[in-house]
């Protein structure tokens, strides 16, 4: 037979128990002397009867462990279930209200050992103990009705009407969650039914107020949080504030690998990889805050809460174990700890070890010799440290990037988080320690990375959303270095930064050097292909962000970013697409506009071979090369403006990069692939650039009077490749599609300043007109006032009147924020 499943198809007699003639011999011995069981009381009919009845009345088995013991037994010896269900029925019978839980907990704990190495086996991916069975422990505890049982018994003294509560021992609790726990991860589909009973889920969180219990009920919920369909509500946890107020420091961190599943959105990570038509859709069927906002918003209420991550982050690791070789050995490690449960089982069983340390003895040499699995080395406390920053430091990322933005930045200023990131920065997130060559992941790509990496990761990351478009950017320099930006404003006789002015000094990075200088120090390190080139970049990138600032590209310059860039995408064989994007992202923020860059770049690409590599490069991937293409633009247009400049007039002349720039063919080359490349069917956030940048070259063409050259060159194009309408066609959906994603009513504004060219549209006028181009905000153009078109006519084509009659008019309203997405 097949494995027993309990239902009533499996319980019908003439499919289950009369299949075999021997098993009618056994059902023969059990009727009348081992009836079956309900409500803990024996019933004076047989199976037969039983089942006979269940059918007319409807009301039969609830679990497996109501079957009578001989056949279970029977079953047991064929079926290899290892005595766990007669277990069960022992458990069932000792675990009714008023009863001695002791024998409960006696009787668990046989239990617990049949599981628990099973468990192991799945965590440490050694699976093959566990599948030589073909009914698997943990199956057969949760067929036979183990699963429920536990949760019975656990909220139990929840819905007594007593006003004395009955208290349940520690230990039995722990071990429940801890069978609990062992079930999710071994058999499918038991984490799923968890998460599906809320009462249950809510109910775990009061046992996190148990100090004994709190380790196994944060990992057991952890998990199901992790498969539950609909994300848990924080509001909906009872007294929150005060259940999160009264976790200690280890505790807290715990606590945030569970907030990190509520205060994400769905699918995060894969943002880029959601068409923007999608998401316009989803915004229309969720007009209202996301439970990931809500419950953002129910944790920064909560009194405290960011000061005491603040201080998790920043907190000093004890380094007395003084292991030089702990990263390496780290390594080792994490290859079978994949899950944090193990580590805290491991740290946990040393705390206790330490506690005996008193009457008992180590063995410190048996330690040594013993087996990877079996030994807990010393720097494994300074592994559980690291894995919990990651936490944190994801949570502050995260709350970085949501709705509360400015309140997150403003307290995590006021608790002085970067200084406090400073100084652990050599010590702890970059010490000097050489490994093997990293494995390359992409941006969004989930992967299993060692401690180490994760958190070096996530740093990276936190700096990015600390510094992207915020004031508060400055705090990443100490007080010498915020001195050196304004003697550079100062000598090229420009105003200091507004943000850099209002900078409170008592607030920055202390020492020798700021993080951001640090930074760039171990980013000059880093091998050609190294995971961590991309988020590098990216936070460095960040910096530069905002409103063009010369004297912050000055900072950089002068050491050395330029150069490196430079190397990378040139000399260094980087073959990365996520790291070259990234640096030629960096590469167009720090030479924007600025022609001590566009010197600098002329004297590295010396040769006619460097150069022709670098454009290569370029345009190998104009969705990760399109942003510098559009510094380029915007520079050369800038520069042309300021001949009276005799400097700028060298670099005109000498520069290879904006000599190529200059030459309408490669202009046109440029626009025709970037309006080719995309369509608003295959638009998403990281190739909308694309748009913004095919838009920024006709803007200018418009200014200088090429408008119409431009759009008959592309329909010169369409018609060559004999695909006439395909490109302007294309053109004008896009912009239609423009005007509805970022104007509309219920998108917040400043969605806006993801874009690098930005547009405030007016609605449609007309049924053939629209004005879609009103209010120009090129933020990282700075373009001078346009004042009025008055015909700004796309009539392309006679049959097809591919963008009909535009009447535009164009005028800038103010200077704003430069943004690179």
């Amino acid at each position: 037979m097949g494995i027993f499943c309990i239902n009533h198809s499996s319980l019908n007699p003439q499919n289950f128990l009369l299949r075999t003639v021997q098993e009618k011999e056994i059902m023969a011995t059990l009727l009348g002397s081992e009836s079956p069981w309900t409500g803990g009381k024996r019933s004076s009919r047989n199976i037969i009867a039983k089942i006979t009845h269940s059918q007319i009345a409807g009301q039969g088995f609830s679990r497996g462990t109501q079957l009578p013991e001989a056949l279970l037994q029977e079953r047991d010896k064929r079926a290899k279930w290892h005595g766990i269900p007669e277990l069960l029925q022992k458990l069932h019978e000792s675990s009714h209200p008023n009863s001695d839980l002791s024998h409960t907990h006696s009787v668990l704990k046989e239990l617990s050992s049949l599981l628990s190495m099973e468990a192991m086996s799945f965590v440490t991916e050694d699976r093959k103990s566990a599948q030589e069975s073909t009914f698997p422990n943990t199956y057969t505890f949760d067929l036979f009705g183990g699963v429920d049982l536990l949760v019975e018994i656990l909220m139990r003294p929840t819905l007594t009407m007593q006003k004395k509560k009955p208290q349940m021992n520690d230990d039995l609790v722990k071990d429940c969650l801890s069978v609990l726990y062992n079930c999710c991860i071994c058999t499918e589909g038991v984490t799923k039914s968890l998460a599906a009973r809320d009462d249950f889920v809510l109910f775990l969180f009061t046992l996190m107020t148990n100090k004994k219990t709190f380790l196994q009920t944060a990992t057991l919920i952890e998990d199901i949080l992790g498969v539950k369909k609909d994300m848990i509500q924080l509001e909906g946890i009872p007294n929150l504030s005060g259940l999160v107020q009264s976790f200690d420091q280890q505790q807290l961190a715990n606590f945030c690998r569970i907030l990190s599943v509520t205060i994400s959105e769905p699918d995060v990570r894969n943002d880029d990889k959601h068409t923007l038509l999608a998401k316009n859709a989803q915004q229309k069927r969720n007009a209202s805050p996301s439970r990931a906002e809500v419950n953002q918003v129910t944790l920064l209420n909560i009194p405290g809460f960011i000061e005491r991550l603040c201080k998790l982050a920043t907190r000093k690791v004890s380094e007395a174990t003084g292991a030089s070789n702990f990263l390496q050995e780290l390594e080792d490690w994490y290859t079978w700890l994949d899950n944090a449960l193990v580590l805290d089982a491991l740290m946990q069983m040393a705390t206790e070890e330490a506690e005996h340390s008193s009457t008992e003895s180590s063995d410190e040499s048996s330690m040594a010799t013993s087996p990877l699995r079996h030994r807990l080395p010393q720097s494994m406390k300074i592994v559980h440290e690291i894995m919990y920053k990651v936490e944190v430091l994801y949570v502050l990322c995260v709350l970085l990037m949501g709705r509360q933005r400015n309140q997150v930045h403003k307290m995590l200023a006021e608790f002085r988080l970067i200084p406090g990131l400073n100084n652990l920065f050599d010590k702890l997130i970059w010490r000097k320690y050489t490994s093997s060559d990293h494995v390359v992941h992409g941006q969004n790509e989930n992967c299993d990375c060692s401690p180490e990496i994760s958190f070096k990761i996530q740093f990276l990351r936190l700096l990015q959303s600390f510094s992207d478009h915020h004031e508060n950017k400055y705090l990443l320099l100490n007080s010498q270095e915020l001195n050196e930006l304004s003697a550079i404003s100062l000598k090229a006789n420009i105003p200091e930064v507004e943000a850099l002015v209002n900078t409170d000094r008592s607030l920055v990075c202390d020492g020798k050097k700021g993080l951001l200088t640090r930074l760039l120090a171990v980013m000059k390190r880093e091998p050609p292909d190294s995971s961590f080139r991309f988020w590098q970049a990216r936070a460095v990138e960040s910096f530069l962000r905002g409103a063009t600032s010369y004297a912050d590209q000055m900072f950089l310059l002068k050491r050395g970013l330029l150069e490196h860039i430079l190397f990378c995408i040139i000399d260094s064989g980087c073959k990365s697409r996520d790291v070259l994007q990234s640096y030629f992202d960096l590469l167009g923020e720090l030479m924007k506009f600025n022609i001590d860059a566009f010197k600098r770049f002329n004297k590295y690409v010396s040769t006619d071979d460097k150069f022709q590599t670098f454009m290569t490069q370029i345009n190998s991937s104009l969705v990760d090369s399109n942003m510098l293409v559009r510094c380029i633009v915007l520079s050369l247009d800038r520069f042309e403006s300021q001949t009276e400049d005799v400097k700028v007039v060298e670099v005109l002349s000498e520069c290879c990069l904006l000599s190529y720039m200059a030459r309408v063919e490669n202009r046109l080359s440029f626009l025709f692939r970037l309006v080719n490349v995309i369509n608003v069917q295959t638009l998403t956030q990281e190739n909308v650039s694309c748009l913004n940048t095919s838009l920024v070259v006709l803007m200018l063409a418009r200014r200088r009077g090429k408008l119409p050259f431009y759009l008959n060159t592309l329909r010169e194009k369409e018609y060559a490749e004999k695909y006439p309408g395909c490109l302007l066609n294309n053109f004008h959906n896009l912009l239609r599609f423009w005007q509805r994603h970022y104007l509309n009513k219920d998108k917040d504004s400043t969605c806006l300043e993801n874009v690098s060219v930005l547009a405030l549209l007016c609605p449609k006028q007309g049924k053939t007109r629209f004005i879609f181009l009103q209010n120009i905000l090129c933020r990282d153009a700075n373009l001078a006032l346009l004042g009025d078109i008055d015909s700004f006519d796309l009539k392309i084509g006679n049959s097809h009147e591919l963008c009909r009659s535009i009447k535009t008019k164009v005028c800038l309203a103010k200077y704003a924020e430069c943004v690179t997405h």
